[in-house]
């Protein structure tokens, strides 16, 4: 039985891809679940358009998050961290703590989008990766200091 994916489906495929499964997984899973629906004209001709629209999104998405990029790679952000005498921090720099630089600067960035490799637990000067759209990533500058 053809089918259009209507979400991703671990090992059968993405969203909008035309499958050929068999009767009873159709019947009994994708089916009952809105996981799929037939392939008929009128089910392809809807999620082409559906599949246009989101390439739209999804290109002014990365449009932003190229303007975001710039922005934030054209600053420096500077923490200011409890530290001992041998440069050492009392704790780690999180990605909050980054978050909070960067909302101080005039950007705003989830969390969640904040890659540190291992914790910052020492003073210096790093450069954070921010992963703001699966397709661009900006590098931060980041002054750790101690207060």
């Amino acid at each position: 039985m053809e089918l259009i994916l209507m979400e991703d489906v671990p090992s059968l495929g993405k969203v909008g891809e035309l499958v050929k499964v068999s009767d009873g997984y159709a019947r009994n899973y994708l089916l009952p679940r809105k996981k799929a629906v037939r392939a008929t004209a009128v089910s392809l001709k809807a999620v082409e358009r559906e599949r246009h629209s989101l390439e739209h999104k999804q290109d002014k998405l990365e449009q932003e998050a190229q303007e975001l990029a710039q922005k934030i790679e054209e600053i420096s952000c500077t923490v200011a961290k409890p530290a001992g005498e041998e440069g050492k921090l009392f704790g780690a720099v999180t990605s909050a703590d980054i978050e909070d630089a960067l909302q101080g600067q005039g950007v705003s960035v989830d969390r969640k989008k904040i890659v540190l490799e291992e914790p910052i637990k020492n003073l210096g000067v790093y450069t954070v990766s921010l992963k703001l759209h699966p397709q661009v990533t900006a590098q931060l500058k980041l002054w750790v200091v101690k207060e």
